[in-house]
């Protein structure tokens, strides 16, 4: 079984947007990030740790202008909590072995896919292609994706 961890060296690599958005809570503007408009098939995994977060057959166009998701891929991997910041409530979603800021869970997503939003930003997280899932140690996901 993988082991996930808060990598010091994978934070070291990561660019100042990177660093603001995972290690300082920060979100990055909307319609600027790498994955939004991706529409490849793969897993999104946290950029720190490499934990499985979001399979591309999960994501989907919001509109709200950062990538979005229906449910994560793999449940434990993605934590919640309550976040008061902005003068509101709203549900935090971070990586359970990384700890790195992922974005917030809305319940205002496709009613037939569960109801729930994911906006991720992509500075936290890193697309995996489905061909090379086997390789970089995701294949117990692959059955998860599919071709688009």
């Amino acid at each position: 079984m993988t082991r996930y961890t808060k990598d010091p060296e994978a934070i070291s690599r990561l660019s100042a947007e990177q660093y603001r958005v995972t290690q300082e809570n920060g979100t990055e503007r909307p319609g600027t990030g790498h994955y939004l408009d991706n529409k490849q098939a793969g897993i999104y995994v946290d950029i720190v740790s490499g934990e499985p977060l979001f399979a591309s057959s999960d994501k989907y166009e919001s509109g709200c202008g950062w990538p979005s998701f229906t449910k994560p891929i793999e449940p434990a991997h993605v934590a919640e909590s309550s976040d008061t910041s902005l003068g509101m409530t709203r549900t935090e979603v971070r990586s359970t072995h990384g700890d790195s800021h992922l974005g917030h869970v809305f319940p205002d997503g496709p009613a037939d896919r569960g109801g729930l939003r994911y906006c991720i930003n992509s500075a936290s997280l890193r697309f995996v292609p489905k061909d090379d899932m086997q390789a970089q140690g995701y294949g117990d996901y692959i059955d998860q994706v599919e071709d688009v």
